[in-house]
């Protein structure tokens, strides 16, 4: 069962060729996390997708999508963004576009701790404040904003795959929660 959304742009690469990709070549990826701040610029809420995975299991997810040949990362963020939250999120790109981390995952148990069955991929991870309206759309069920403490706690990080929830750790401490 494939709940995959659909690529819309016919230019891009068909499923036969990803696939074959996939298997020769790391993936580019972003991946944002959405964020909502207080006055002085700290992490109050974030916003945890949820969706369904390939055997049909509901996991905790971020925002995230391949970077497009001849796109800019900010042009693949904004896409990205907007495609997973809606146009009304109003995400607040950083004028340095510059990762809290580079995420690196395999399809097979590595020291990074991070896995996809599917693909050896490198994703530029950003903690992205929002301070619109959200509705999830595409492959997205729903999108949960928790405090800090709550997208931290045990019950919560066990709902995240291929080792997501270390990759919220950092964001947090990027961010300075938990000073």
């Amino acid at each position: 069962m494939n709940l995959r959304t659909p690529d819309p742009n016919p230019g891009w690469l068909n499923e036969d060729d990803l696939y074959e990709a996939r298997r020769r070549l790391p993936m580019v990826y972003v991946e944002a996390i959405p964020v909502r701040c207080d006055t002085l610029g700290y992490v109050t809420e974030v916003g945890l997708l949820l969706q369904a995975n390939d055997q049909g299991e509901m996991v905790r997810t971020f925002v995230s999508g391949r970077v497009m040949y001849r796109e800019t990362i900010r042009a693949a963020l904004l896409r990205h963004l907007e495609k997973d939250l809606g146009p009304f999120a109003l995400p607040q790109l950083p004028p340095c576009p510059t990762p809290f981390t580079v995420a690196e995952y395999f399809p097979s148990p590595s020291e990074t701790g991070l896995t996809d069955d599917r693909q050896h991929a490198v994703a530029l991870a950003y903690l992205i404040p929002v301070t619109g309206e959200c509705n999830p759309r595409q492959d997205a069920l729903e999108l949960t904003w928790l405090t800090p403490e709550e997208a931290l706690s045990p019950g919560v990080s066990s709902e995240f795959s291929g080792g997501r929830d270390s990759l919220l750790r950092q964001a947090l401490a990027y961010a300075g929660w938990g000073r």
